[in-house]
């Protein structure tokens, strides 16, 4: 009886650290795929810095034109600029090369983001059910455009918003503002990935429903403070003008109620696989 339980207790070792093993492998080739693309981000160095990068920073810059079309529309020259008054500088002898690998390291993960997924819901799917298989057939897709949504709603609205407000900012016309790159570069990273990461709210509800620690009734109970950490997230993100942590809060409270019925379609359908 005691090599039996033996048995048993090394057969259940091994099956854990094969779990490990196969833990390890998916993120060797997660961490790979971050890699090559990173090294093809870096070999892309004008494109990624001068074009994506300090895209932004110009006043050519689409949101900046249908920002002040919409001001000059209600009779107003916000966002209405030629240059903006700043200029970004490096101060270290390795800053520029810092900022050029971490650059493309960020770039690496951003689009290698749906082959992360791919790993990722490789390792977990053998867990799960046929039927919790079937139905979340379209989780790598779904979670993917979710991402790479937030992601442009960061490149596009969160970013120029917060340059175009924290650069023009001044305490006195005898202060000149010369940003370093590291900063630069660090607040349209943490625009762009938090608002990436943000995004994939209705897929953090979805399987935190499936294994039972959300419900709907919780969610809409604790609604108030949703809303208050959406807007502190929004400040955080963002800079403190009411009118920019409104624009960013408004895409996550959608997000929020889309969640709502995420999490109710998903206990329907454990209810029907119950009876």
């Amino acid at each position: 009886m005691a090599k039996k339980l033996q048995q048993n207790n090394s057969e259940k070792e091994m099956s854990f650290l094969d779990h490990l093993e196969e833990l390890r492998w998916h993120l060797i080739r997660s961490t790979a795929a971050v890699v090559i693309v990173a090294t093809g981000a870096f070999i892309a160095k004008d494109f990624i810095f001068d074009v994506l990068l300090f895209g932004p920073k110009s006043a050519d810059f689409p949101t900046y034109r249908m920002l002040c079309q919409a001001a000059q529309f209600i009779g107003m020259d916000s966002f209405c600029f030629d240059e903006l008054p700043f200029r970004i500088q490096s101060r270290t002898m390795s800053g520029q090369f810092s900022a050029h690998i971490w650059t493309s390291i960020t770039a690496g993960f951003i689009l290698a983001f749906p082959y992360i997924l791919y790993e990722f819901w490789k390792f977990i799917s053998p867990g799960l059910m046929p039927n919790e298989r079937k139905n979340s057939r379209g989780f790598i897709l779904i979670a993917s455009f979710l991402f790479f949504l937030g992601v442009l709603f960061g490149y596009y609205v969160v970013t120029p918003l917060s340059i175009n407000f924290l650069g023009s900012y001044r305490v006195s016309e005898q202060v000149f503002n010369d940003f370093d790159l590291s900063s630069y570069i660090s607040l349209v990273r943490a625009s762009v990935v938090a608002s990436g990461l943000i995004f994939e709210l209705p897929i953090v509800i979805y399987f935190l429903t499936k294994i039972g620690l959300v419900t709907p009734e919780i969610l809409r109970k604790y609604r108030k403070f949703a809303l208050v950490i959406v807007l502190i997230i929004s400040a955080v993100i963002t800079p403190p003008d009411i009118a920019s942590q409104v624009i960013v809060a408004v895409p996550v409270v959608i997000l929020y109620e889309i969640s709502i019925y995420i999490s109710k379609a998903v206990v329907r359908n454990q209810k029907k696989a119950k009876k």
